[in-house]
């Protein structure tokens, strides 16, 4: 009688717990640095377009490396239909694609910290989204630290709007490109967000199939906008790669990373609220390093309005993943 192979023991606890720190740990560096190190990298003369579609490149090299080493490659390529791709991935794909080219305009314009804070606006609009699309309740807390978030940004925008600069030629550049691209940004990653959820919970996509799936897409969508873009003409004029250094890759593969480690830490969080606690922890973490890294490398404390905004994004995110919304129980 042949021998059995003895079954793999699933990772003990504290595998798992040390996994989730250590993928939470790299992804709150990536996310702290990725805004000084897109602005540090990519240069103006760079087009948005190439430097998005390169990054969804990297995204969909990353994430299939991922899933031919965790074996699902084979199975998912065995199941998957392109109906099935368009219906959960689609709409959500051509969404990313356009707030990545909007990020990438507002990288540039506004500096580390005031970026990431004002990023952070996409919890509100998720919430907002999830609500409308998914029926998912927030509580009186959560409602609550979403106004702590909204007044945060109002601060900001009027602040960094206001006081940067000593012409308005300089105070029109922050506003319609740095400010008002980062908050369209959160609205439509608020609204992607939902549908993936939703692809998530009713097509039952993996968060890598998503992401090949995504990426696609998108890239799909942005070449097709270099027909008539003004990114179109000048990449038919200059070159797709105009612009470039051997460090503008930095930043993109950064970005595919970031992606990647956010698949990671959701599965191996294991539970909803245990992810979102941890991605709670990554978002308050990383603002810190983004001030940190700001300060030592250019020497820049934050300014008076970020220093005030910055406690109620802190507050705000803390509390609204502390205090998730609870189904009452009806007594009989």
């Amino acid at each position: 009688m042949p021998a059995t192979k003895p079954k793999a023991r699933p990772p003990s606890s504290e595998k798992m717990a040390a996994r989730v720190w250590l993928f939470s740990i790299l992804l709150t560096l990536q996310y702290g640095a990725q805004p000084m190190i897109s602005k540090r990298c990519i240069g103006r003369e760079v087009i948005v377009t190439s430097s998005v579609l390169t990054c969804e490149i990297a995204k969909v090299v990353c994430a299939l490396f991922f899933m031919a080493k965790d074996g699902t490659l084979k199975k998912v390529y065995k199941e998957w239909t392109l109906v099935g791709a368009l219906t959960a991935s689609g709409l959500p794909a051509a969404i990313y694609a356009l707030q990545n080219s909007l990020l990438q305009i507002s990288y540039k314009n506004l500096d580390s910290l005031t970026f990431s804070m004002l990023n952070q606006t996409k919890i509100f609009f998720t919430a907002l989204f999830t609500f409308f699309i998914l029926r998912q309740k927030q509580s009186i807390q959560q409602i609550g630290a979403l106004f702590l978030l909204i007044i945060a940004a109002v601060l900001l925008s009027i602040g960094e709007g206001s006081s940067k600069g000593s012409t308005d030629v300089n105070a029109d550049q922050i506003l319609f490109y740095g400010i008002i691209p980062v908050l369209v940004a959160s609205v439509l990653s608020g609204l992607a967000s939902a549908l993936c959820q939703w692809a998530s919970q009713v097509k039952k996509h993996s968060s890598y199939l998503m992401t090949v799936e995504m990426s696609i897409v998108g890239s799909l969508c942005l070449l097709a906008s270099t027909f008539k873009s003004p990114d179109g003409a000048a990449i038919r004029k200059h070159g797709f790669f105009y612009g470039w250094t051997p460090l503008t890759m930095i930043p993109v593969i950064f970005n595919a990373l970031g992606g990647i480690l956010v698949g990671l830490v959701t599965s191996y969080a294991g539970g909803v609220r245990k992810a979102s606690s941890t991605n709670g922890f990554v978002i308050v973490s990383a603002l810190l390093v983004t001030a940190l890294l700001q300060f030592i490398f250019e020497g820049k404390p934050p300014s008076l309005y970020c220093l005030v905004a910055l406690p109620l994004v802190v507050s705000s995110i803390s509390i609204y993943q502390k205090y998730p919304y609870h189904v009452k129980k009806k007594e009989l």
